[in-house]
């Protein structure tokens, strides 16, 4: 009881008060800081995702992916053409986990195996002859770790 009437009479009261302001508005403001850090690191994590094409998003996330990236056509013979493919690593490592191949073969020749097999499906699905020949794979290495595949 003393200490309150000694606080009161010296202003002390006053001052401990104004402390516990003090820590109340530095928590809060170090609370809006984090946030406010957190958006921008969100901010620029969201932007360099925007930058990435899907094929690295995909392998940044360890998923794999194959897509289609172009399909041409013979213009003196339209039954002839190839599709033009492109694909992570994570994809031919799914490949060879379902039995498309083995370490030491071509990612080009498993992910062949693996197209060619999927346009048997979908002969078959549509009722049509599946043993007609596929074709030939003639592979060219390109610079940049690319290759054309014929």
């Amino acid at each position: 009881m003393l200490t309150k009437f000694f606080k009161r009479m010296t202003g002390l009261d006053k001052v401990e008060q104004a402390l516990v302001e003090t820590q109340a508005k530095l928590a809060t403001t170090v609370d809006e800081t984090a946030k406010h850090l957190k958006e921008a690191e969100d901010a620029r994590a969201a932007e360099v995702q925007a930058k990435l094409t899907p094929k690295e998003r995909a392998t940044a996330k360890g998923e794999p992916w194959v897509a289609v990236l172009d399909t041409h056509v013979n213009k003196d013979n339209i039954r002839n053409g190839f599709f033009e493919l492109d694909w992570n690593a994570e994809f031919v490592v799914q490949l060879k986990k379902e039995g498309y191949g083995y370490d030491g073969d071509p990612d080009e020749e498993i992910v062949d195996r693996w197209f060619k097999d999927l346009a048997r499906n979908v002969l078959a699905d549509e009722g049509q002859d599946t043993t007609r020949g596929a074709g030939y794979i003639n592979v060219r290495k390109l610079p940049g770790g690319k290759s054309e595949i014929e």
